[in-house]
């Protein structure tokens, strides 16, 4: 089993959005922890070594400690805003 952690501001970001949205990204969020990774890609440019979980039009971006089995979830956010800071 892999740890996730939501960042304060990422759990904020949730809070943010419609239930039917909260209740996907929830249920992708619970496939993370049980260590399903698949269709999951990497990040390039200035988010190098972070990951994205598609969760409908919005995207979960995690950083993956592979040592450690610890995903801290950094941004949930619309798929045009995520990439943005």
């Amino acid at each position: 089993m892999v740890k996730v952690i939501v960042s304060d501001d990422a759990f904020k970001e949730l809070s943010k959005l419609e239930k039917k949205n909260q209740k996907l990204i929830y249920q992708k969020l619970t496939r993370l922890e049980s260590g399903h990774f698949s269709g999951d890609k990497p990040l390039k440019g200035k988010h190098k070594g972070k990951f994205r979980k598609r969760a409908g039009h919005h995207r979960i971006i995690y950083l993956r400690e592979n040592n450690i089995l610890l995903i801290t979830v950094i941004r949930i956010a619309h798929r045009k805003d995520v990439y943005l800071n």
